[in-house]
């Protein structure tokens, strides 16, 4: 019998590597309390955290141990993996609705058994643990349930924008190494198959295609068949097999890579663990009282940070509620939908709530169930922040946020000045941020500088990228944001840019 993971004599006692997977099965609960008390959860982090170097992928920047302590100890970390959580919550909400997207409906029980039926499919197909799959779906249920699946298996969805390309993402596969890719046949005009097929061509990694085809579409590989190169194509529908145990998984391995890029520099992968993903997302869910009740609408692409966990469709689930997904955050597609499914909470962007201020009294869309909207809010004109409240009826909330990790919030609670003029403070009671000049000088309370955050939740390196990490991280593992901030008197920041 392996080592015994033990509480007090009480409680139950577990081997390491049954614990991972006791989340599966109705002692999750227990299992979840036992690890949230302080000092179990401390003893059992230090021992969990052992052969952290030898879990995380090679080319990942890992937390210090003494961080790592930290993080355990006063109960940020607690050692579930993301997709062991999708099976607690298929037990505590199975009836209840889960995702939405048009007259789709998919409660939390049958999420969890597609997840498992998905992730039998990849084992079948040839997908094991540590491998790299490229996932570029728009703002549909297979989605999530691609993603949660291929975790389930032990891979790492690497999240791609489905705007991107063949440079963006033939770099994508190239930096990950990536056995797999999961997108759409074709969308909107672009034939990602076809796209594929030529990256495949040009590299040994990518031989396995799992396309979403529409109802009525047709690919030259959207079967089951091989194009010249070797790759293998899939229907994603038919990913399916009977459910199979899943392989142990440890919650400070990689869940899955965030993808960063600008608009000229060639994008950087930003690797999440369980841990820390499921840290944000539980604190965000929490610090906007996310219930069961509420409705989150994912009007913003879903592989994006905001809209994946702060807290976004992670914390929604996390809370039981509902995630409507659309697939264009424009007000002829959203408002209506809006209406329909009684949505509680959204994020969206300036631009995009700027439009839905323009054109809501021509849609005529009843928007009184909303009770908070985010926003991404460094660029939001305080114009458009004062209408926002009076206009929807609803209260705003400002965010600033990277897949990298930092996230600042305004609180519910925030006066007026504060929530128009401001993009919040930090999420966690642990993230340590600093302003500094050039010379990397800390600056006074309201003095603009740049932004540098580490925390419980930010990487602490990107994936394969030794030269950007030895630029945009500080010997001290603090993250150089790029952005000029200030910090008010009362702790809050003010983001005004990036820096030149």
């Amino acid at each position: 019998m392996g080592e015994v993971v033990t509480g007090q004599a009480s409680e139950l006692a577990f081997t390491k590597a049954e614990l991972p997977q006791i989340s599966d099965r109705a002692c999750g609960a227990r299992r979840a309390r036992w690890l949230r008390r302080p000092a179990v959860g401390f003893r059992f982090g230090i021992r969990y955290r052992r052969k952290r170097m030898a879990s995380m992928l090679d080319g990942c920047t890992p937390w210090p141990e003494v961080f790592v302590d930290r993080y355990w100890a006063v109960g940020h970390w607690r050692g579930n993996t993301l997709d062991s959580l999708l099976r607690d919550w298929a037990l505590q909400y199975g009836p209840r609705t889960a995702l939405v997207q048009g007259d789709i409906r998919i409660t939390y029980a049958a999420l969890n058994r597609r997840v498992d039926r998905m992730a039998a499919g990849f084992r079948l197909r040839g997908l094991r643990p540590g491998q790299r799959v490229v996932v570029q779906l728009p703002n549909v249920p297979d989605f999530v349930v691609t993603v949660f699946a291929l975790m389930r298996v032990g891979a790492v969805p690497v999240l791609c924008p489905v705007s991107c390309r063949t440079p963006e993402v033939s770099h994508l596969v190239r930096i990950a190494e990536s056995v797999g890719y999961v997108g759409p046949s074709t969308y909107q005009g672009f034939d990602h198959t076809a796209m594929v097929a030529d990256i495949a061509a040009q590299g040994p990694f990518l031989r396995r295609a799992f396309t979403l085809e529409a109802p009525d579409a047709s690919s030259p590989y959207g079967g089951l068949s091989t194009d010249p190169s070797g790759c293998h194509y899939f229907l994603l529908a038919s990913v399916d097999a009977p459910p199979e145990r899943a392989p142990v998984q440890r919650a400070d391995q990689v869940a899955f890579f965030l993808f960063s890029g600008g608009t000229t520099a060639a994008p950087k992968l930003v690797p999440r663990t369980h841990n820390d993903y499921a840290y944000q997302a539980r604190a965000a869910a929490e610090l906007v009282s996310l219930t069961e009740h509420d409705v989150y609408l994912a009007a913003l692409p879903a592989e994006s940070n905001f809209t994946f966990g702060c807290p976004g469709i992670i914390g929604t689930l996390s809370a039981g509620g509902t995630v409507v997904l659309v697939e264009s955050p424009e007000p002829t597609a959203c408002l209506p939908v809006i209406w329909r499914e009684r949505v509680t909470i959204t994020s969206l962007v300036p631009a995009v709530a700027q439009r839905w201020i323009d054109e809501l009294s021509s849609i005529q869309a009843d928007l009184r169930s909303i009770r908070l909207v985010q926003i991404d809010g460094t660029t939001l004109p305080r114009a458009t922040a004062e209408r926002i409240g009076p206009e929807w009826g609803c209260r705003l909330q400002q965010v600033f946020g990277m897949a990298e990790g930092l996230l600042t919030l305004t609180r519910p609670t925030d006066p007026d000045e504060t929530v128009l003029s401001t993009q919040g403070r930090p999420l966690s009671p642990d993230d340590e941020i600093r302003i500094v000049d050039v010379d990397g000088k800390d600056m006074p309370d309201g003095e603009p500088g740049e932004l540098l955050a580490r925390g419980p939740y930010t990487a602490r390196g990107y994936y394969r990228a030794p030269e950007h990490n030895a630029r945009s991280f500080t010997a001290e593992g603090f993250f150089r944001t790029g952005n000029l901030a200030r910090r008010t008197p009362d702790g809050n920041l003010v983001v005004t840019g990036r820096l030149h």
